[in-house]
């Protein structure tokens, strides 16, 4: 059946797959973001009125001044086109992005405890495990025992090897033996728990900041990501956090996590715009598979889908 198609070409029964499943999780993601949107725009139509997607916008948890960037200059009524290109360049300030680096591809997960750090973190590896990659896990939250055994419990789960100490033991020597473990044993991805404590806390900052240098140190100063992992639910809150830990060691991008849990889906806009860092990948759920990479145009028109006629 697949020798029918060009081989640099996926089939076209995949891509429908694939669409289908992206169609569903993101209907999942933002479904109390879309009953809330069409509440306030109940009737679809070829055009709306400013302040009724102003309202909207609100609603959602758009930052204010991020609305009004948007909608400065917009007719009275308002076409999908015309608001379309407006919402989608909100994210077009934030750099192409590649989270792939050198083997042992290095992810530095970062975050306040509650955020989901932990479940984010098996739902990568697990993503990975299906591209056929080899994973190791680093549990660098030695602050909490509950995390090492979350994490572990993970990793039995989905049968991967973890490196983890006791709790109250040095976190940067976990990140240093797990990346030296991964270059070993020649492991394609390698990522590392570190601690949620507060962000105002001056000794998470040094702390977070000496295991980015020995990060660097045992992959011999080549690149690794440090991602941000921010709850949904918080909205436009989350910014705050992100800005503190973004000051401490310079965040590379950001996954959004319990957006199924709220309306707050229109922070994202806000999260991308302020922080001028890239949304890599959206979650939902404790499953291991609800964990879908962000497409701001499939964001984008999944809410005109809302409130615009075809």
């Amino acid at each position: 059946m697949f020798g029918l198609f060009k081989k640099d070409k996926t089939p076209e029964p995949i891509v429908q797959e694939e669409q289908k499943e992206k169609e569903s999780f993101f209907q999942r993601a933002f479904s109390k973001t879309f009953s809330n949107i069409k509440s306030i725009v109940p009737q679809k139509s070829e055009k709306i009125d400013f302040e009724t997607i102003e309202e909207m916008l609100i609603e959602s948890d758009m930052d204010y001044d991020i609305i009004q960037k948007a909608m400065d200059g917009l007719d009275e009524k308002i076409s999908r086109k015309d608001l379309r290109h407006r919402l989608v360049s909100l994210f077009e300030h934030v750099d192409d992005y590649n989270l792939v680096v050198e083997k042992p591809q290095t992810i530095l997960i970062i975050g306040v405890n509650g955020a989901g750090k932990t479940t984010t973190i098996a739902k990568l590896a697990n993503m990975y495990k299906k591209q056929g990659k080899s994973v190791i896990l680093g549990a660098g939250d030695t602050f909490r025992a509950a995390a090492i055994e979350q994490l572990s419990a993970w990793a039995a789960k989905l049968q991967i090897p973890i490196i983890k100490t006791k709790q109250g033991h040095d976190p940067s020597a976990v990140a240093y033996d797990t990346i030296s473990s991964a270059v070993a044993k020649d492991i394609d991805v390698c990522i590392i728990d570190t601690a949620g404590r507060l962000q105002t806390q001056t000794n998470l900052a040094n702390e977070l900041k000496k295991i980015s240098k020995v990060c660097s140190k045992a992959l011999n100063d080549k690149p690794f990501k440090k991602i941000m992992i921010l709850d949904g639910t918080q909205g436009n809150t989350a910014i705050a956090q992100a800005k503190a830990f973004n000051e401490m060691i310079q965040i590379d991008g950001i996954i959004v996590t319990k957006l199924d849990g709220t309306a707050k889906g229109g922070a994202l806009f806000s999260i991308a715009n302020k922080l001028e860092l890239p949304i890599y990948y959206i979650g939902i759920g404790e499953k291991a598979d609800d964990l879908m990479e962000f497409s701001p145009d499939y964001f984008v028109d999944s809410i005109l889908d809302q409130i615009y006629s075809a």
